[in-house]
């Protein structure tokens, strides 16, 4: 058997070595290269998450969470270089990830459990006066009525759950997500690269 290196696998080798080099000057030129330029694209990129983060607002991570995941999915559908097998498992799994999590955002759960039940019944506001000056709001509602609303509110709940439940599952992974081919489901986050 005769092996032969070209110039080209020579080239690849210096310039790998370079990157992966302990000297100072590739993280140097690296810096100056790529990250400040990357640094500041993703300033633009995150500034809608960036100017709304509050500390104590979990929103917030789920939203640079959404952000993120949208960037991958357009990229991984239209640049991805994986076999469409694979591809398209994926990007299904993340465009429900990103269903998901704009359910989440928007707080959809009371008109998805509208549309299962019927419309809350809500009457307008009237208030009575009652001794001291004071007022107090007056319940127009039936028996019926408050009923229907407490299954409403009860079906938006179990509707939550079961979305952030969901979610998650998609970001762990299921039992196919493991197996490639025509069994892959596209779930675990962790075989999201391209």
């Amino acid at each position: 058997m005769n092996v032969q290196f070209t110039d080209t696998f020579t080239k690849s080798l210096k310039k790998l070595m370079w990157h992966q080099s302990k000297s100072k000057v590739y993280k140097f030129y690296s810096l100056f290269r790529y990250d400040i330029s990357n640094f500041f694209g993703n300033i633009w990129k995150f500034r809608k998450e960036l100017r709304n983060h509050q500390w104590w607002d979990y929103r917030f991570t789920l939203n640079m969470l959404e952000r993120s995941l949208t960037i991958m999915e357009a990229g991984i559908s239209t640049k991805g270089l994986e076999v469409n097998e694979t591809k398209e498992s994926k990007v299904k799994a993340m465009r429900r990830a990103l269903e998901l999590l704009r359910n989440n955002k928007e707080d959809s759960y009371i008109t998805q459990a509208e549309l299962e039940l019927g419309e809350l019944v809500i009457h307008d506001w009237e208030f009575e006066e009652v001794e001291g000056g004071n007022y107090k709001l007056v319940d127009k509602d039936t028996p019926e009525e408050k009923t229907h609303n407490r299954r409403v509110f009860e079906r938006a709940k179990q509707i939550e759950d079961a979305e952030w439940k969901e979610l998650w599952e998609i970001f762990k992974g299921t039992k196919n997500s493991k197996k490639y081919g025509k069994k892959y489901d596209g779930t675990d986050m962790r075989n999201w690269w391209d």
